[in-house]
């Protein structure tokens, strides 16, 4: 198949129409040396703009291939991610956003690092760095397999063009220039998807998705119920502790806003993935060996692409692509931008360099989007198994991570001890389920374990989580209790969270300071109320405190 010259010169126009946007959005925060500017948009996302990118970021190329992808191989019974993550957004607008963006944090770490320490604010972000990076080569290298069956173009060159737009826009106008495209994004994902559906379900070579042989909605299997449960909690409480998430939710302008926004993209994220399921369902009743491709599907992967491809014209064709591109940029910029801030304040600022300034944070978010970035790139290009690892660190986001987001939120007695023993301990029972996509073989069988397909059939995500979670909190309750009644001697506490905490951090009294606490009365567009707070409390020392 040679080079479809059409198609390529409309994916141009529209890297050029997205770059633009996101360069012109960019002037918001030109000469900005505020963090909350260039990683928040300062706090100012409404809620027209922050539905759109909240939906956009999860909306991403993964997510509508990967539904057409599990409906062709698997069956809409199995097709969890659509109706978990949307539930996953209606939890967080429920349980967390509120607190979150009252407490006017600035990223997803900082209540980890103001509870458990600053180093162990560090650990923790290792598994959100590992998602984010690899969410970000797994969308990437959708893409480049779509280019390279609607396109028939390299799919390294694919990958590395459009990484390269995603990064350019991200680098020069943080949230805001990624908020601006997400509009953008999201209508082309929209208009895009549903154009090229009708197409697909009037070819010559579909059948019908009603008919008695149709497999779309796939078969329930008892055996599998154990590991259908598992993944739907993963997705619903593992969807939660992401940065990309709470960069949205922490930038709103109210947190009534903030809890909107979680609900309406919950339900547009619902409402966005009925055309990949469409797709899914078409590619199952259609005589592969009658169209152009002249073959059974055997990879599942390309089941999208190839609906576009073969069942579509190619103007139509063209059309789907636009709404993939759109889903992976309007993912991947999302992603790096929230991997970068992370790293920028709670590595850089709070653990290598405390006394940094705004200005020095903001180049050393700047550098970390192109690292990243070309990290993503590189894994995207060269590693056959990106979406083995990207499963694999989304496993760890649900072990490791929720139980300590919970803790943060909701549970004060909770301590570093208690912090890290749960880390390990999730971390060793996760990989002791191995993963198959890596070749990584079980050394921990749980139940139900089947030999012959050398499968996990027990839900172990879940249980890893749990146990986590029990780690974290008994633990916690141990030393509490060992420290505060004097069976071991302060000076043996060494995380200095419990009893042994500095004199100069036991507490800290603040002079008055204007704080606005009126953002029900901004909403109603009026002035923001003003008050004199004098603020004191206990803190973990290994924090710094900015108002």
């Amino acid at each position: 198949m040679a080079v479809n010259w059409a198609g390529l010169v409309g994916v141009i126009i529209f890297y050029i129409l997205i770059l633009a946007i996101g360069l012109y959005a960019s002037k918001k925060t030109k000469g900005s040396t505020s963090t909350d500017e260039v990683m928040l948009a300062g706090r100012s996302i409404g809620l027209s703009i922050g539905v759109f990118t909240m939906t956009a970021t999860w909306v991403g190329g993964g997510f509508i291939n990967g539904t057409a992808q599990s409906v062709y191989a698997d069956g809409l019974i199995y097709t969890q991610a659509p109706w978990g993550y949307s539930c996953s957004l209606i939890v967080g607008g429920l349980f967390f956003a509120k607190k979150m963006r009252e407490q006017g944090y600035v990223t997803m770490l900082d209540p980890f690092q103001l509870k458990f320490g600053k180093r162990m604010g560090g650990l923790l972000f290792l598994p959100a760095l590992s998602g984010e990076i690899f969410w970000s080569s797994a969308i990437l290298a959708a893409l480049g397999s779509t280019f390279s069956v609607i396109l028939d173009i390299d799919t390294t060159l694919a990958i590395i063009v459009s990484a390269c737009i995603a990064m350019s826009y991200t680098l020069f106008g943080g949230l805001y220039s990624v908020a601006y495209t997400d509009v953008v994004q999201l209508i082309c994902i929209f208009i895009g998807l549903w154009f090229s559906v009708p197409f697909a379900f009037t070819s010559e070579h579909f059948t019908t998705i009603s008919g008695p042989n149709s497999t779309w909605l796939g078969t329930w299997d008892n055996r599998y119920a154990g590991e259908w449960i598992d993944y739907a909690f993963l997705l619903v409480c593992g969807g939660l502790p992401w940065q990309v998430y709470f960069q949205r939710v922490l930038s709103a302008s109210s947190a009534r806003y903030a809890q909107i926004l979680s609900y309406s993209a919950g339900f547009g994220c619902l409402i966005m993935t009925i055309p990949s399921i469409l797709i899914g369902a078409i590619a199952t009743s259609t005589n592969w060996t009658a169209t152009d491709y002249k073959r059974e599907v055997e990879d599942s992967n390309l089941v999208l692409p190839l609906v576009l491809q073969y069942l579509t014209p190619q103007a139509v064709s063209t059309i789907g692509l636009g709404a993939v591109c759109a889903a992976v940029m309007s993912s991947a910029d999302s992603s790096l931008l929230s991997a970068s801030s992370m790293f920028s304040r709670n590595v850089y600022k709070l653990v290598i360099r405390q006394h940094a300034t705004e200005k020095e944070i903001i180049w050393v978010m700047k550098g970390s989007i192109v690292v990243f970035g070309a990290l993503a790139t590189t894994l995207a290009i060269t590693i056959n198994s990106i979406n083995g690892l990207f499963y694999l660190c989304a496993d760890f986001v649900y072990v490791i991570l929720f139980p300590q987001l919970v803790s943060v939120v909701y549970i004060g007695f909770t301590n570093t001890y208690g912090s890290v023993c749960a880390y390990f301990i999730g971390l060793i029972l996760r990989l002791g389920g191995g993963e198959s996509l890596l070749g990584l073989n079980p050394f921990i069988k749980y139940p139900y374990f089947d030999e012959d397909m050398g499968k996990q059939l027990f839900p172990f995500r879940t249980f890893s989580m749990l146990m986590s979670f029990a780690t974290l909190l008994l633990v916690s309750r141990l030393f509490q209790y060992l420290f505060t009644n004097e069976v071991l001697d302060k000076e043996w506490d060494v995380f200095e969270c419990v009893t042994n905490i500095p004199p100069a951090a036991d507490s800290f009294e603040m002079k008055p300071k204007d704080v606005d606490i009126g953002e029900e009365v901004r909403d109603n567009g009026e002035k923001p109320l003003k008050s004199n707070i004098k603020f004191s409390g206990v803190f973990n020392p290994g924090y710094d405190i900015e108002f």
